[in-house]
C-alpha cells in the first residue's frame, strides 16, 4: 500500500474488500502492530486486538456468518489529525445461518500511518448481540 494513501481512501478500499468477502486482503491493509478496540464490547467479547495476526484471527470466519450487501449512510469525517478519521455507517445484509436480515450501525475512529491501519476503535451496539438470531453477528463485522 503506498504511503500517500489517505485514511479515507484506505477505509473505502477496506469496505470494498469486506463486501467482496476478501478477509485476507482486508487484513493486509493493517500495520503489523495495528490495534483494534471495541470500547462497548459486552462481557466475554474481546475489547482489544493487538497486532495484524489477532485481527486476522478475529475476522477469519466473518463471511461464514454474515453476508454483507452494503455499507449505507457512509459518512467520513476529517479530524484535526490528518491521519485520523471518524466514520459513521450501517452494515446491511443477511445472517448466513438463519437468512434473517442484518442491519448494524457503526461509528469508528480510525488512524492510518504509512498507508496502513494502525488503530481502529469500533463503537457498535452491544445490545444487538442479545437479539434472537444474531448470534455471532455483532462480533464478526466490527
Amino acid at each position: 500500500m503506498p504511503t500517500h494513501t489517505s485514511p479515507e481512501e484506505l477505509y473505502r478500499r477496506g469496505l470494498r474488500l469486506l463486501l467482496d468477502k476478501d478477509v485476507p486482503a482486508w487484513v493486509g491493509l493493517w500495520a503489523e502492530d495495528g490495534v483494534m478496540e471495541f470500547p462497548f464490547a459486552p462481557l466475554g467479547w474481546p475489547e482489544r486486538l493487538e497486532g495484524r495476526e489477532a485481527v486476522a484471527a478475529y475476522m477469519r470466519d466473518y463471511p461464514d456468518h454474515i453476508d454483507l450487501h452494503d455499507f449505507r449512510d457512509l459518512r467520513i469525517h476529517q479530524t484535526t489529525s490528518p491521519e485520523t478519521i471518524v466514520v459513521e455507517m450501517r452494515g446491511v445484509g443477511r445472517l448466513v445461518a438463519t437468512g434473517g436480515s442484518f442491519d448494524m450501525t457503526y461509528i469508528a475512529v480510525v488512524s492510518v500511518q504509512d498507508g496502513r491501519f494502525t488503530a481502529y476503535r469500533d463503537y457498535w451496539n452491544p445490545l444487538a448481540v442479545q437479539e434472537p438470531g444474531l448470534g455471532f453477528a455483532g462480533r464478526s463485522v466490527r
